[in-house]
């Protein structure tokens, strides 16, 4: 099993009470193995239970990224959530000790 902080580094958003997940791999071929083994349904589960709809994404091979939305994770959001992390940036560190 590889880990996702062999193959990139993640930076985190927030859109609402969605956070979003910018995978940028070391190379081209990290790339390659995340866009095959990084799917939405992976990330969902590494995220359980605070995901609350489907996790949607988006591949941009010319930057090269993945980019991952998780509804529901901010809870209220950053400016209603009363949670520490309501921008969600140590939730993106999570990210990286998934196995793939």
């Amino acid at each position: 099993m590889t880990r996702v902080d062999e193959l990139a580094h993640v930076r985190a958003g927030d859109k609402g009470d969605h956070l979003i997940l910018g995978v940028v791999p070391w190379d081209q071929e990290a790339y390659d193995q995340l866009a095959e083994r990084l799917t939405p349904e992976r990330v969902a589960r590494a995220y359980r239970p605070l995901v609350t709809g489907p996790v949607q994404r988006s591949c941009l091979p010319e930057l090269p990224a993945l980019i991952f939305t998780l509804p529901g994770v901010l809870g209220a959001g950053v400016t209603g959530s009363p949670v520490l992390d309501g921008h969600g940036k140590t939730l993106s560190y999570h990210l990286l000790t998934v196995e793939i």
